[in-house]
């Protein structure tokens, strides 16, 4: 609901008194919440724009029409206004802002090395002592997993309270090999603060100046006939050893670098990181973002670096991004800050920093479909979003099984469409079919549509083919697309004799839900677990249908160029394919690789360089 004008009135008054300083702005509804939080060089024209500039997108406007009150915090620099609006996005979450989905805040790993026994501690703050601080880690275990590995390797203690090694015993952990005892005087002071220094180099991702370090105490400590904490010292190399041997080598120079990458999918967005340290890939890390609908690419990564990069623990030498920063002075400023001396940002396009931005892109969209697809895993959370399904569209019984229709093609050639089926809510992809469209010419999407919706629902009711999965009727068709493939649908449905059938179109655009016999379309709460099932049935049909499409264009691809070549039938085409596994590849070759292929010879040859 829009502001009334009243308010807008007051807003325009109140717009006067903003100044022309650097600073943070914060917008909230009629309730009073915090909707969008933002930061400005410039207040006043920052401010001013949302009211005055007719060419907003689509979602701002949106956030501007529900814009009821506004206040903003000035500050001395776009710096500091930088670390301001990430500390209040922190706080308030607002609907409209591009935030980590992670309710709490991410773990950092602290190593106390301003005390006399050093702990390794999980922690979510960075407090302002003399601890040393790694991270942030992501919600999913990474920070505890790392800490079980260096209780194993190092034995530090991670005793909550510090270290007085007053106890009369020490704890389980002493006796399990994974603490020196110091909390009961056990541990030697020496080693103990060497070990110390060792977790900091492996934190830091220095393992070769770790693994130097630990081979010469070894050695010391077998020249001064300390054998048993030479053999200790040799048990935590291997360790380490362990851990170098799985780590990648990327770079041939020994640099500090982050590789920092998206992938998105409706209002969700997923930045992949990966952590160089001396030119080794450390390890990698995804974050899932959200309220990223409508965001373009550069906006978003401008949020995740803003978000991420103003209170981590460790900032490389060098920073890789997919883009160019949309605002980069205030980012650039608050690296400098934090690592204390300037850091490179870069937008590789070739070369070895491109190839692992490559890496950081193919990671983030794996990512991305994991956390897509993994509440499909929680039962609760299916059966609830099924009967809010049912319960929005006023089905009679909960949908169990749901089928959703998609149509692929470029410009009306090689086309095909894709049936995936839901099963109480989780993909049953034994029952997923897929049409290759015969009868219509041209990009008609419709008529597509039409073809293979009737094949469909003629096999249900052909006494011959219906047998199987195809007798099974879906408690829910969904069909990919708006009111005129509804149409479709519904003159499908009729003509097959099954007119109660429940089917809806669902609009991409806008996520608009069509039915039959509503003027208006429906359009669930973006929070909706409804309306989540629905795009990831939609999602899935259509990327079943976009491989199925990439298949036959391939094979056509392959068919017109060799199927014309005198003397080359199905079984020399084979060959040919299994040797070079492309056409493409084929026209590359010479005369002589292609001759020398079993079954090929050179006259064969000849005539496939010149006919491709």
């Amino acid at each position: 609901m829009a502001a009334p004008k009243s308010t807008r009135q007051a807003i325009r008054t109140r717009l006067q008194a903003v100044p022309d300083r650097p600073g943070v702005y914060l917008m909230y509804d009629s309730d009073g919440t915090v909707i969008y939080v933002g930061k400005a060089k410039v207040l006043r024209n920052r401010v001013r724009s949302y009211f005055t500039n007719k060419h907003l997108d689509s979602k701002t406007m949106q956030l501007v029409s529900q814009i009821a009150d506004f206040d903003y915090i000035v500050t001395d620099s776009e710096h500091e206004a930088l670390i301001l609006e990430v500390t209040l996005i922190k706080r308030h979450r607002p609907k409209y802002n591009v935030i980590f989905k992670d309710d709490k805040s991410f773990p950092y790993i602290k190593v106390t090395v301003n005390e006399r026994y050093p702990r390794v501690l999980r922690t979510r703050q960075m407090d302002k002592d003399d601890s040393r601080y790694f991270g942030p880690y992501p919600a999913g275990g990474s920070a505890a997993r790392t800490l079980a590995l260096i209780e194993k390797v190092f034995q530090l203690c991670s005793s909550p309270e510090e270290i007085q090694g007053n106890h009369r015993r020490p704890c389980l952990q002493y006796y399990i090999h994974r603490c020196m005892g110091a909390c009961a005087g056990r541990a030697d002071l020496e080693e103990y603060r060497a070990a110390t220094q060792e977790v900091v180099l492996f934190l830091e991702g220095k393992h070769e100046q770790l693994v130097q370090r630990l081979r010469a105490e070894m050695e010391e400590a077998a020249e001064n006939l300390q054998f048993e904490r030479a053999a200790r010292l040799r048990d935590r190399l291997a360790d380490v050893q362990n851990v170098l041997q799985r780590q990648k080598v990327v770079l041939p120079k020994p640099v500090d670098i982050d590789v920092v990458a998206l992938a998105t999918e409706q209002d969700e967005a997923c930045a992949e990181v990966l952590f160089i340290r001396q030119g080794k890939l450390h390890g990698h890390e995804h974050y899932v973002m959200k309220n990223a609908e409508g965001e373009p690419a550069e906006a978003i990564q401008q949020s995740f670096v803003e978000q991420f990069y103003a209170h981590v623990a460790t900032v490389p030498d060098v920073l890789l991004l997919e883009y160019e920063l949309t605002d980069p002075e205030p980012v650039r400023e608050m690296l400098r800050q934090q690592k204390g001396s300037r850091v490179e940002v870069q937008v590789p396009k070739r070369g070895e920093k491109r190839d692992l931005l490559k890496m950081a892109m193919s990671n983030a969209k794996e990512a991305l479909e994991r956390e897509r697809f993994k509440w499909l895993s929680d039962e609760q959370r299916r059966t609830g979003a099924l009967l809010e399904l049912q319960r929005e569209l006023g089905l009679p019984n909960k949908p169990g099984r749901i089928e959703c229709f998609d149509v692929s093609n470029v410009q009306g050639t090689s086309a095909v469409a894709s049936m995936v089926v839901f099963e109480n809510g989780s993909p049953a992809r034994s029952e997923y079919r897929r049409f290759q469209i015969k009868t219509v010419e041209g990009p008609n999407d419709f008529e597509m549509m039409r073809e293979a919706l009737t094949r469909r629902f003629r096999r249900a009711r052909s006494e011959e083919d219906g047998q199987g999965s195809w007798r099974k009727l879906p408690d829910l068709l969904v069909i990919d697309g708006g009111k005129g493939q509804l149409g479709v649908g519904v003159e499908v449905l009729r003509e097959a004799g099954l007119e109660g059938l429940p089917v809806i179109g669902l609009a991409k655009q806008q996520e608009e839900i069509f039915r039959p016999g509503h003027a208006r379309s429906l359009v669930l709460p973006r929070t909706s677990e409804a309306l989540y099932l629905l795009q990831r049935i939609r999602d899935e049909a259509h990327r079943f249908a976009i491989t199925y499409h990439r298949g036959v264009r391939s094979k056509k691809s392959v068919q017109s160029a060799l199927d014309s070549v005198p003397g080359v039938g199905p079984k020399r085409k084979k060959l040919l394919i299994q040797a070079f596994g492309s056409v493409k590849a084929i026209r590359r070759a010479s005369v002589e690789e292609i001759a020398a292929v079993r079954g090929i010879d050179r006259a064969t040859a000849e005539r496939v360089k010149e006919s491709i």
